[in-house]
């Protein structure tokens, strides 16, 4: 049985095409491109503008082939919530957002299968980590105050409704 091919891409959420990256990539192995693109921005579609690690792996034989997405950066994920450009060249003095404590357990539940934390409050923390070099604050706050908040469960209400 020849081993399936795996193809790994980054394409736009929602916005996948037929022409490359997938289309020179996927061409050769004689799929349906069409059919695989469909299924890309159908599992993509939550992501629109961000760009989101897929992989596609295919059956060279009988041409059966099964898409698998990642999740986009965690960055990737403030930029989104907040609906801005991008994070800020100077974090330190330049604040380009705010996010509520529910919006950062949101992006940590999201980005959780792939951080190494136990638990819902240090994915959260995690998030938080990504918000001091972004030049985001947390409720007005410097984002590694809430960390402190989060350890001496002042949120404790909010993360059990979330967890589970």
């Amino acid at each position: 049985m020849p081993e399936k091919k795996i193809v790994e891409l980054l394409v736009s959420g929602g916005q996948a095409t037929a022409g490359p990256p997938l289309g020179p990539a996927l061409g050769p192995l004689g799929v349906n491109v069409l059919a695989i693109v469909n299924k890309i921005n159908e599992l993509t579609k939550d992501y629109a503008g961000m760009k989101v690690p897929v992989k596609v792996s295919v059956d060279p034989e009988t041409k059966k082939f099964e898409v698998s997405i990642g999740t986009p950066t965690t960055s990737a994920l403030i930029v989104s919530e907040l609906k801005i450009q991008k994070g800020s060249g100077t974090p330190s003095t330049q604040k380009v957002g705010d996010l509520s404590v529910e919006q950062v357990i949101k992006i940590a539940k999201l980005k959780r299968p792939e951080l190494l934390s136990k638990t819902l409050k240090a994915a959260a923390k995690e998030v938080l980590g990504s918000c001091v070099s972004m030049g985001v604050t947390v409720e007005g706050k410097d984002p590694r105050e809430v960390q402190k908040e989060i350890d001496e469960g002042k949120y404790d209400e909010i993360f059990s409704k979330n967890e589970g």
